[in-house]
């Protein structure tokens, strides 16, 4: 088969935007995906630029939370019986990643991506003829009582030292920028810096038209392991220098390079509901329950909270219903009639901070996965350090933290 420069193994939303970066640097591109541009992750999430999300799930107050969470099978954290001896040594380096210096060191980094992903993102838009596809309409983060609120008062403290602006409100003034929320919100804080996407899957289908239309090839084949010098595909072996963004998939590719990495699925669920469900003006985020609700051009999309369950157990629709009742309530004037329901994986590290750089033992493969729920966010600013690495140039900022082998040590034996 014809060699390319450079393979990149995932047409989601980090691929995409990865090849087109090689490209712009002069790169010959081909991209292999198992189903196909947009088929995961990448087209159904909440189509936020969340840049001001720059603190780790893995906090002290999370592992406050999680008991209770936990207690709930429908709530904001779940882990199916069924895999909860599956996933306890991941849960286990969740609980490490909590401690107060580590997570200090991760905001600063994931803060160091946020900045650089934002400034990608325009470059990116602006070159490819997207940025009517941008909105910028801010974000509500909202609170129950006063209690709630005070106990998310440090994290907002963290956000003002990284200069995120945000402004606090109350009553009326919540009112003001989002009205028909119950009045249970006494409290919210609002993100005027928070962008979002028209629709992510519609931006992800234009990304890789621009990928073709640069001459690169995006072909549906799966990729079954990596060998020297390229990758084993169902479609037979193709060589070049290889981007692993496949996703909640890219640890089984990596294993067959002989490295493990302790990569876990965060599986999201959501209900869009028709464009006329609510008149929404800002992507709302209920923190206490864990989903947003979020305007897209496809319609009012009802989503979020994380159950750790991995690739192979079937979807609990009832996760998605739970969480378009609690909206229903929340905002008293919401339709629920006629929403689409959907379940997704997103790749998720203990620490939060995705895996960027080198494939230990095997320099000729670049590691872009484990973004989290942050994949769109940090889509663009990736692809900037991708191509860095494949053009020998340095990133912009310290990959230290986002090493793929800081996890992990060569297996010593085949997985």
């Amino acid at each position: 088969m014809e060699e390319s420069e450079v393979i990149v193994v995932g047409a989601g939303v980090i691929g995409l935007s990865a090849a087109l970066a090689a490209q712009a640097r002069g790169l010959r591109v081909r991209v292999i995906d198992r189903e196909g541009p947009a088929a995961g992750a990448s087209s159904g999430n909440a189509g936020a630029f969340a840049f001001t999300d720059i603190l780790p799930l893995a906090s002290p107050r999370i592992i406050r939370q999680a008991p209770r969470w936990l207690l709930d099978p429908l709530g904001p954290l779940a882990v199916p019986p069924a895999y909860a001896v599956r996933i306890a040594p991941w849960m286990l380096r969740f609980w490490r990643a909590s401690f107060p210096a580590r997570v200090r060191a991760s905001t600063v980094a994931q803060a160091a991506l946020m900045e650089h992903s934002r400034a990608s993102l325009e470059g990116l838009l602006s070159r490819e003829g997207l940025g009517g596809m941008l909105r910028r309409d801010g974000q509500l983060q909202v609170y129950e009582g006063e209690r709630a609120f005070r106990a998310a008062l440090p994290s907002w403290e963290l956000r003002a030292a990284h200069g995120i602006p945000f402004r606090h409100l109350r009553g009326e003034g919540i009112a003001e920028v989002q009205p028909g929320l119950s009045p249970r919100f006494t409290h919210a804080a609002f993100t005027p810096g928070w962008w979002s996407i028209s629709d992510p899957r519609d931006y992800v289908l234009a990304l890789a038209d621009r990928v073709r239309a640069r001459g690169g090839e995006v072909l549906v084949a799966e990729a079954r392991a990596l060998v020297p010098g390229g990758v084993d595909t169902g479609a037979g072996v193709m060589r070049g220098r290889v981007v692993l963004a496949a996703g909640a998939h890219s640890h089984r590719l990596a294993r067959t390079a002989g490295v493990r990495i302790p990569l876990e699925t965060e599986r999201g669920y959501n209900t869009t509901l028709p464009a006329d469900a609510f008149p929404l003006r800002v992507h709302l985020t209920f923190e206490g329950h864990g989903f947003v609700v979020s305007r897209l051009a496809s319609g009012i999309r009802v989503g979020g909270a994380v159950e750790l369950g991995g690739l192979d157990l079937p979807p609990n629709w009832a996760r998605a219903d739970a969480m378009l009742t609690k909206a229903a309530r929340f905002l008293p004037g919401l339709e629920v009639q006629g929403g689409t329901r959907w379940m997704g994986f997103r790749p998720s590290l203990p620490d939060s901070l995705p895996a960027i750089g080198p494939l230990p033992g095997r320099p000729d493969v670049v590691c872009a996965f484990g973004h989290g729920h942050l994949g769109l966010t940090q889509s663009a600013g990736t692809a900037e350090i991708v191509a860095d690495l494949l053009t020998g140039r340095a990133p912009p900022l310290d990959l230290a933290p986002f090493a793929p082998g800081r996890f992990s040590n060569p297996l010593r034996r085949a997985a």
